[in-house]
């Protein structure tokens, strides 16, 4: 067995994946606790509904921790993750051949696992700030899946499109061509949102909540291929 459990400091991602296909039981665990947040967010945001946003991010999990041996280690381990993650949510809504269209209650976070609010966290926003948010997930839910994704990791968890890519196994050009779209549709479905001359509603700031820097943290594409189609919707 490798390692002696999951709680050794300084473990890198890629350590900690390659202890757990070594045998290690805690660490994948340790992995997954590391980047549950961002993991649950993006699950959140992508289906918009907190139950199968926790059934599709367990889904992935099971994925991740099964397929651990076939990472290849062309990408991050981050990148890896977040590829199965929204990969898990579009067959989900694939499945059930609609989009989930319940939008986030008031006060509920996505910073933490699934099922368990994280009050706290978050100032109270003003109540007109709730009320737009609420419009613009509803409208984000009415989005086709693969727009709704793309979307969910640039303009709102602030993901590189580069890393974006990599997270969805396709061309930069395609991300850029899915945000394009989604945001004209956002146009469409919340003009009666804008102020003064803005072309478009500002959905970073009105469902933030897990925003990360826009940094990158993966290297060149080459991991596995899963199902995220190449086609534009």
């Amino acid at each position: 067995m490798a390692g002696s459990g999951g709680g050794e400091p300084g473990r890198s991602d890629l350590e900690l994946l390659r202890a757990h296909v070594a045998g290690d039981r805690d660490a994948f665990t340790e992995l997954f606790h590391r980047h549950r947040d961002r993991l649950w967010a993006v699950a959140l945001r992508t289906i918009g509904d907190r139950e199968d946003a926790a059934d599709a991010l367990q889904d992935a999990m099971l994925s991740a921790h099964r397929a651990a041996a076939r990472f290849r280690g062309d990408s991050a381990v981050t990148t890896w993750l977040h590829r199965i993650v929204v990969n898990a949510c579009l067959d989900r809504m694939r499945r059930r051949q609609t989009h989930a269209t319940v939008p986030l209650p008031d006060g509920v976070h996505t910073d933490g696992e699934p099922g368990r609010h994280t009050g706290g966290v978050e100032p109270a926003a003003p109540a007109r700030d709730h009320e737009t948010a609420l419009v613009v997930r509803q409208a984000l839910a009415a989005l086709p899946a693969e727009q709704r994704a793309a979307l969910v990791l640039v303009d709102v968890q602030g993901y590189p499109v580069a890393e974006v890519a990599r997270m969805l196994d396709v061309a930069e050009g395609t991300v850029k061509s899915r945000c394009a779209r989604g945001r004209a549709r956002l146009a469409v479905l919340l003009g009666h949102l804008r102020t003064g001359s803005d072309d478009a509603v500002d959905v970073p700031r009105v469902t933030a909540g897990n925003r990360r820097p826009s940094e990158g943290v993966g290297s060149s594409s080459g991991a596995s291929r899963h199902s995220v189609s190449q086609e534009e919707p």
